[in-house]
């Protein structure tokens, strides 16, 4: 793995995660956890591109397509995880405002 292929997959994780959260929004907790999701994903799915042999649109010695597809899908589940929302925290957060 070469140093502009790492830059690469940087900088097109950080844009997906970025665009992710200028969609969905949030402030900038949402965006770092965004950024950290995406990276972790994009990696993962690379590193699962290699392993399992796919040259799904590679990019040089970057499997990019797998990696994207891995970066979507980590967020896509960070996403939804951040969702759930404990009732318990509800109720104690509802007694403090009144």
């Amino acid at each position: 793995m070469t140093l502009p292929a790492i830059i690469l997959g940087i900088v097109i994780a950080s844009l997906v995660g970025s665009v992710f959260h200028l969609w969905r929004g949030g402030g900038l907790g949402r965006l770092v956890t965004y950024l950290i999701l995406c990276q972790l994903g994009f990696w993962l799915g690379h590193w699962a591109g290699i392993r399992m042999g796919w040259e799904f649109w590679s990019v040089g010695p970057l499997r990019l397509g797998t990696a994207i597809l891995g970066c979507l899908a980590v967020l896509a589940v960070g996403y939804w995880l951040s969702l759930i929302q404990n009732p318990k925290m509800e109720k104690t957060v509802k007694k403090g405002l009144k």
